[in-house]
């Protein structure tokens, strides 16, 4: 029981590392396909339309209830890792890559969702912490690939995707070889589209699934712009420092959700996430101000403590929306809300870019408050019950 949860966090980890793994490697793609500025959003959406459909696809067909959890886990896990690799032995293009991305998205959605449900097979009475640790894994393999760039710069960038790949496969198996089926493993219900809008109509479900949209809309769209924002702040700054200072303040995000899994147990989730989002709204704000120092000792400290409470909201979200759903349609209601908010990653991305194309970046950056103001109007209703 002991090494169960090390086990869940080291494979969710391995298996998050392909979601950022194109990003990591943009720069020598752009060089060598003459791609165009808006590919890293081109990129980061193609992965999030493919986890969007497959969240569906898996939540319509009942997947992780027909399969063992562990197996589909692994299944989804090597799956991805061969797509991931299949950007280096394929003709490298434009519409390979994006295809590809799609497919990789399409198969975390075996592997985030469904590493939820096994450590919910595990950990039934403190699942609040439990998710704090496994989300925090997902930032860290987020944030990996961006990690491998900077101390491998030697490394050409299809040396770089055959690690991560590498690592995703070995996480997956570990799952299947290490993790057996919990004790509080249950059957859910089957999928009834009919059921997304019933969700809907329970009020506290609402202030969570629409403090959860107002998240969402600022968490990818940081996380996809922070080696822009640091070469924008931070001009002297090297290739590699910008890779190594990327992973630090998307690393970050890990400190933030596994202490708001503790603060969580004394505060309560939604008192927790309202702060949390309260600063990272804030940042969004000062950042106008803050990004014309281009000092680095201003700079990174700042996009560090942004990245920390950006994510660190992110499972207490997680928990309030399974608290507040209707017991029986638990299952359904993390699907739909699970699917509306990465599809508003993929429309704040593409916002974020044009205004960028517009504007500046400082502009897009205050636009992007829009997201935890809205949040956090819903949230309030929560806080203090």
């Amino acid at each position: 029981m002991r090494r169960i949860l090390p086990a869940i966090v080291f494979t969710q980890f391995a298996g998050t590392s392909l979601w950022f793994a194109g990003n990591a490697v943009l720069p020598e793609l752009q060089k060598e396909l003459h791609l165009e500025q808006d590919a890293l959003s081109l990129i980061t959406s193609s992965v999030q339309l493919g986890f969007i459909l497959g969240t569906l696809c898996f939540a319509i067909l009942s997947l992780a209830d027909r399969v063992s959890p562990r197996l589909l886990f692994m299944l989804c896990a090597v799956t991805g890792a061969t797509a991931n690799a299949l950007l280096v032995f394929l003709p490298a293009n434009v519409a390979t890559i994006l295809l590809l991305r799609v497919v990789t998205g399409f198969l975390l959605a075996g592997v985030y969702p469904v590493g939820m449900k096994i450590a919910a097979s595990w950990y039934s009475g403190n699942l609040g912490k439990a998710i704090g640790y496994l989300v925090g894994a997902l930032v860290l393999g987020t944030a990996f690939p961006h990690l491998l760039r900077a101390l491998g710069t030697d490394l050409h960038w299809q040396t770089i995707l055959l690690t991560i790949s590498m690592l995703a496969a070995t996480g997956g198996l570990l799952m299947f070889i290490l993790v057996p089926d919990g004790p509080y493993l249950r059957k859910g219900a089957t999928f009834d589209i009919r059921n997304m809008l019933q969700v809907f109509r329970v009020k506290e479900f609402r202030a969570a699934a629409f403090g959860y949209f107002g998240h969402m809309w600022e968490l990818y769209t940081f996380w996809a712009f922070v080696p822009v924002i640091l070469a924008y702040s931070l001009p002297q700054l090297s290739a590699v420092q910008i890779s190594f200072y990327s992973f630090c303040v998307i690393a970050a995000g890990a400190v933030g959700c596994i202490g708001g899994g503790y603060l969580s147990q004394r505060f309560g989730s939604a008192k927790v996430a309202f702060v949390q989002l309260l600063l990272s709204g804030f940042c969004c704000l000062a950042a106008v101000f803050i990004l014309q120092v281009s000092a680095t000792i201003v700079i990174v400290p700042f996009l560090i403590f942004w990245g920390i409470v950006v994510a660190g909201d992110s499972p207490q979200f997680s928990a309030l929306s399974a608290r507040t759903a209707p017991p029986h349609l638990v299952g359904t209601a993390l699907t739909v809300v699970t699917s509306i908010g990465f599809a508003l990653t993929i429309a704040s991305i593409q916002f974020t870019a044009l205004v960028i194309k517009l504007t500046s970046i400082p502009v897009a950056l205050f636009l992007l408050a829009a997201g935890p103001v809205l949040g956090l109007l819903s949230l309030k209703k929560l806080v203090g019950r």
